[in-house]
């Protein structure tokens, strides 16, 4: 434990594990550059579902990231999880950390599906060939803790460890929980989260939400604030950081990515968009409290832009109720209008877009929009140059869940 604390949650590492990138600089340059890579399922045994697009991670080689003594008990999500991990731990300077200090490194993730794919497989055996044939790896690969047990098993850390299942919008609030957790001693957490929800199983369960977009032209299937918004479609994928003390930080060394200045978030029931509204208004003012922010002191919003029109309204309201006239002059983004909502790992992708884009100097644009039909400043078909130097992300969840946080530039942007 370190004995000097700053009380700042500082981000000194990031991975990216996404459907337009599979490291941070590919996912940024797609980003910057307003790429939609939205297109039709290609997964096997999903043809015949009515969820047509989708942002599916490509590519992606888990052999080539993690070893096969985790790849045969884990699940995509998890798969996920690990590589980004590992990237963001590189990313810090902290890859062989849990040799010199295993319990000063924690974990938290946040997850809202678990492994369906690894859980479909070993249930279709269960009823296919009897109960001899099913793994013993069943009992957890599926489970929504299982990225944060193998991330920290994998590493060596065992400091305090977590996970948090409170609906898209707990991708920040793990973020926030892991700043607790570095303010309270913990040298440093490895945050993040990672979904995999592109399995049949899956994708059955995600058709019971009335928001889901079935729209079979990957052009026109997930297009926020407009006025042919229709619904979302789901990504798979995330983002992991690694926090620290801002002080720890400086005294190792290394760059200070960006600070966790505020954190927020409310509950206002499952599809009440209209209650959203206020729920997401307060979850902003309680972060810019926190922070001791002015709401003109926000450079930028990513916005959760869920894409139906009852959603989109309430977000721009609660944009004008907490933020006041600044509400629709800000600068407004949502980059996973290209990539899909990755649910729980969806928000971190937009914080790890967020620390790039005020070093970077450029608000990335909100991929195939242009018909803008609601009273905020939306940036559309390439990036736009400003000073960024605090970053408003907010996220919603499909239960309720609404979840608001400010990010600080970093010290080296």
């Amino acid at each position: 434990m370190s004995a000097q604390r700053s009380g700042r949650t500082a981000v000194t590492g990031i991975g990216v594990v996404a459907p337009n990138g599979l490291r941070t600089d590919a996912y940024w340059k797609s980003v910057r550059e307003g790429v939609s890579v939205l297109d039709r399922i290609t997964r096997d045994g999903c043809g015949h579902l009515p969820l047509r697009v989708a942002g599916e991670v490509r590519g992606f080689d888990a052999s080539a990231f993690i070893e096969e003594t985790f790849l045969v008990q884990t699940d995509r999500f998890s798969h996920f999880a690990m590589a980004a991990a590992g990237a963001a731990l590189d990313d810090a300077g902290l890859s062989g950390i849990a040799a010199e200090s295993p319990y000063s490194v924690g974990v938290v993730t946040a997850a809202g599906s678990g492994g369906g794919e690894f859980g479909q497989r070993e249930l279709q055996k269960l009823w296919g060939q009897g109960s001899r044939y099913v793994g013993p790896y069943q009992s957890i690969a599926w489970f929504y803790a299982a990225s944060t047990g193998q991330i920290s098993i994998r590493g060596g850390f065992k400091g305090p460890c977590g996970v948090v299942a409170s609906d898209e919008a707990g991708g920040l609030d793990a973020v926030a929980h892991a700043g607790r957790a570095v303010r309270r001693g913990t040298d440093v957490v490895v945050v993040g989260a990672a979904e995999a929800p592109l399995a049949p199983y899956s994708m059955v369960c995600q058709l019971g939400y009335p928001e889901l977009s079935t729209a079979e032209d990957p052009a026109v299937a997930y297009r926020p604030f407009t006025s042919k918004a229709r619904g979302f479609v789901p990504a798979e994928g995330g983002a992991v950081l690694v926090v620290e003390d801002a002080d720890r930080a400086r005294r190792r060394g290394t760059a200070i990515r960006a600070t966790v200045a505020g954190h927020a978030a409310t509950f206002t029931g499952a599809s009440r968009w209209d209650r959203s509204r206020e729920g997401l208004a307060r979850a902003i003012q309680g972060a810019l409290d926190e922070a001791g922010c002015a709401p003109e002191e926000i450079d930028v919003v990513f916005a959760d832009a869920l894409g139906t029109p009852e959603a989109d309204r309430a977000e721009a309201l609660a944009l004008a109720d907490a933020l006041g006239p600044h509400g629709t002059r800000v600068p407004v983004t949502a980059p996973k209008a290209g990539f899909g909502r990755a649910y729980c790992g969806g928000p971190l992708l937009d914080i790890a877009a967020a620390v790039l884009a005020m070093e970077h100097g450029q608000v990335p644009p909100t991929p195939g929009v242009f018909d803008i039909c609601h009273d905020i400043d939306l940036v559309t078909t390439r990036a736009r140059p400003a000073e960024l130097r605090t970053a408003l992300i907010l996220s919603r969840g499909l239960m309720g869940s609404n979840a608001a946080l400010v990010l600080r530039q970093g010290e080296h942007a």
